[in-house]
């Protein structure tokens, strides 16, 4: 067992003053079969007025808060200690993959009545669209009756030693068909290309956030650590959702801390709301992800 102390930090300043805000954030790490979280809180200042939790229908924790004293500057705090177990499927940079199902043979099977509960997942949404470029990029890992981890784990690769990690390249509007064209971006972009791209195969992927350990005692460090991660879990009947890091060519291990599940970014955003004044803002993000020494958050 691996246990982290995550420290998440956003601030939020303003131009001018803001005279009242409602906002939504999702920084609270989920409960997985290898992930348990000890404890979790979230800190906003100025103190907010209107405080709830709620689960998402994609089971996330999210804590909303409305302040509605005017202020400048805007922080919100997310504290987590969270222990991983080791995992029972495939992981790292050499994973041994189980032998699997065709990927036409998943492709037809979740066709079926039987998986209506990961239909969201095959349809496009906001950020990962299918389109004939993108299945066609896919179709080179793709191949007729390949397994579809192996597939999978092959067009992992392919993004990672095709594209370049290129932090600025891009923003949260470019569509995957851009990516596929200037070949750089970051981990949410090759995430939606991957989740895009395997939608036009008539697959179900979905988007994961989440955390990367910041300073490694072993191996090197990870790119998308000290800002949230992203990365994307393929599924196959029987056997479950598979997770797949094309930013750092891997498949998780004990480095990533999950935080949600969605269709894409737009369904997971560590922060969202509404705003009334404030001009012009800028907007700083520090994480922190360390082995922790066992003791609660604050």
């Amino acid at each position: 067992m691996v246990r982290y102390r995550i420290i998440h930090r956003t601030t939020y300043q303003y131009a001018e003053e803001v005279s009242l805000c409602h906002n939504e954030a999702q920084m609270t790490p989920r409960i997985t079969e290898y992930q348990n979280v000890r404890d979790s809180r979230i800190v906003v200042s100025p103190q907010p007025n209107v405080t709830m939790e709620r689960y998402d229908s994609f089971g996330n924790k999210s804590y909303y808060f409305a302040v509605q004293s005017p202020h400048n500057v805007l922080e919100i705090l997310s504290e987590s200690t969270v222990d991983l177990s080791p995992r029972t499927g495939p992981t790292g940079t050499n994973p041994i993959l189980p032998d699997s199902p065709t990927w036409e043979e998943v492709r037809d099977r979740l066709r079926s009545p039987e998986f209506w509960n990961v239909y969201e997942y095959i349809t496009d949404s906001t950020h990962a669209r299918s389109s004939r470029a993108l299945r066609e990029y896919a179709e080179t890992s793709f191949t007729p009756g390949r397994p579809i981890l192996l597939a999978a784990w092959d067009f992992t690769q392919r993004i990672h030693s095709e594209f370049k990690y290129e932090p600025g390249s891009t923003s949260v509007a470019t569509k995957s068909e851009e990516v596929l064209k200037i070949r750089r971006g970051v981990c949410q972009d090759f995430t939606h290309l991957a989740i895009s791209c395997m939608r036009s195969l008539g697959l179900a992927a979905r988007y994961v956030s989440g955390y990367i350990e910041s300073a490694p005692t072993i191996g090197p460090r990870l790119q998308g650590a000290d800002a949230s991660h992203a990365w994307f879990s393929a599924f196959v009947p029987g056997q479950g959702w598979f997770d797949f890091d094309p930013t750092n060519r891997n498949m998780p291990a004990d480095q990533h801390i999950t935080v949600s599940y969605g269709r894409d970014y737009a369904d997971i955003t560590p922060v969202k709301g509404i705003v009334f004044g404030g001009g012009k803002s800028v907007c700083k993000v520090a994480v922190d992800v360390l082995r922790s020494d066992g003791n609660p958050v604050r």
